[in-house]
C-alpha cells in the first residue's frame, strides 16, 4: 500500500499559483510513517506564538537566505520544531504552493519517515505532535466547512475533528490535495459540502 501511495506521490504534478507578486517563501514538511496503516505526523503550535498560535500545522516555517532550496527548509524547520533528523526522511515529492494568510507561499513537501521517531519537540514553538492514520480522512469526516475567499474566489475548506485537534485552514487545504491524491477520493473545495457547511 505504501509503495503505491510514493508512486502516485513521485508522479505527481503539483499546481502552480497565477500571482504577480514575489511573495516571501517557506515550506513545511507533511511527514508520512511507514505504518501499516500510514500515519500522518502533525504538530500543534504553542499558543504563546505570534502567528498560528494554538493552531495544527505540519512542521516548517520561512525559507532562510542560505537553504539551497525549499526541501532543506522544510528538513531544516522540521529538525529545529520536532528534532526530527534529516536522515530519516525520505523526500518522496512536492503538492502545490498555497498563500498563507500572512503572505507567505508555502510549499509542502512529502517525506516518508520511520514507523517509530522519538520526537523531540521545541517547546518555545511546540506544544504537542501527534498522528492520525491518512485513512481517517478518506471519507472526508469535517467536521464543518469554512468558506475562505481568496483572489476573487470561494473556497469551501473543511474542518476536521481528529481525538482533541482540530485540524483547518492551509493544513487541512494541503491533506485535501494529499487524500485526493492517494486515494482518488474527489473531495471538492468549489462548493459547499456536507450538512454542517457554514455561509
Amino acid at each position: 500500500m505504501l509503495e503505491e501511495l510514493l508512486r502516485r506521490i513521485g508522479n505527481h504534478v503539483p499546481g502552480t499559483l497565477e500571482i504577480d507578486e514575489r511573495f516571501p517563501e517557506a515550506a513545511v514538511l507533511v511527514p508520512i510513517t511507514r505504518d501499516d496503516p500510514p500515519q500522518l505526523v502533525l504538530t500543534l503550535r504553542a499558543k504563546g506564538l505570534s502567528t498560528h498560535g494554538g493552531e495544527v500545522a505540519f512542521p516548517g516555517g520561512r525559507r532562510d537566505p542560505e537553504d539551497p532550496d525549499l526541501t532543506f527548509t522544510a528538513l531544516r524547520e522540521a529538525e529545529e520544531e520536532i528534532g526530527l533528523p534529516p536522515g530519516m526522511v525520505e523526500v518522496v515529492g512536492n503538492l502545490s504552493p498555497l498563500i498563507s494568510a500572512h503572505g507567505l507561499k508555502v510549499t509542502p513537501v512529502v517525506g516518508v519517515i520511520p514507523s517509530f521517531v522519538e520526537y523531540r519537540p521545541n517547546d518555545a514553538e511546540i506544544a504537542a505532535v501527534f498522528s492520525v492514520p491518512l485513512e481517517f480522512f478518506r471519507e472526508d469526516p469535517r467536521e464543518h466547512t469554512h468558506r475562505i475567499d481568496y483572489q476573487g474566489r470561494s473556497w469551501y475548506v473543511p474542518c476536521y475533528r481528529y481525538e482533541s485537534f482540530k485540524i483547518w485552514g492551509l493544513t487541512a487545504i494541503m491533506i485535501v490535495e494529499l487524500v485526493n491524491l492517494l486515494y482518488d477520493t474527489g473531495i471538492t473545495m468549489d462548493r459547499p459540502t456536507g450538512p454542517y457547511s457554514s455561509p
